[in-house]
């Protein structure tokens, strides 16, 4: 998402079945998006967009890195193993 121009997501179709069909917000709606402004250093933004986000990024960028650590043979958070 760094690599993404800024503001990528905010245009385009809907997808969230949810928000399509029955107008109806779900907890992931605005997720990609927060996540977008989140790191690009815009916090307030990615607050208003998606309050779960700023719990769901620091998870994602842990399993990235374990997941990153098991491709490369290479443990990086061993912790991550006690849950699964």
């Amino acid at each position: 998402m760094w690599a993404l121009p800024f503001r990528y997501f905010d245009g385009g179709a809907i997808i969230c079945p949810s928000k399509k069909f029955l107008d109806i917000e779900c907890f992931g709606c605005g997720l990609s998006r927060a996540f977008e402004r989140i790191i690009h250093g815009l916090f307030i933004e990615a607050w208003d967009l998606n309050k779960l986000s700023f719990i769901l990024f620091p998870i994602a960028i842990i399993v990235w890195f374990h997941v990153l650590g098991l491709v490369i043979k290479k443990p990086i958070f061993t912790f991550v193993k006690s849950f699964y």
